[in-house]
């Protein structure tokens, strides 16, 4: 039996076009589950805004450039990726304000709401990691006028 070269050639071309489809489809639910993360620690602590706000750039830039351009030009979260992209660090204020708010919130729920010994240590491993990393980032310098 003698295949047309023709119909072998369609069939591949479209079976990527569909592997495409899938990995833009992934892509686009990546970079909303990371945008969603992301939200959520702006005002939850224990969670890495930038760096999901970050992996959400990356994963729509690959899947939608209408949802690239949003996030990067939103008036809250495109800042926290310019800032960062542009290493500007983060104000002195800002840092002092995320520390107190996330060991507030790890303390009170550590010795208020969880009663489970390996957890409350699981807390402590997490506001002192989040802690280093926050107190690494170079502050922001005030730019003189």
């Amino acid at each position: 039996m003698i295949t047309n070269s023709k119909t072998i050639n369609k069939n591949s071309q479209n079976k990527k076009k569909l592997r495409k489809k899938i990995i833009k489809k992934l892509y686009f639910l990546g970079g909303t589950i990371s945008l969603t993360i992301g939200i959520i620690g702006i005002v939850l602590p224990i969670l890495p805004t930038t760096v999901f706000l970050l992996i959400a750039t990356s994963l729509y830039s690959k899947s939608s450039q209408k949802l690239y351009n949003w996030i990067i030009n939103n008036k809250i979260l495109g800042t926290y990726i310019r800032t960062y992209k542009e290493g500007k660090g983060i104000p002195l204020r800002v840092k002092i304000f995320t520390l107190s708010l996330l060991w507030l919130t790890i303390l009170i729920t550590m010795f208020l709401i969880i009663d489970i010994f390996w957890i409350q240590i699981l807390l402590l491993i997490i506001a002192i990691s989040v802690s280093i990393h926050i107190i690494l980032i170079r502050p922001k310098i005030k730019q003189e006028k």
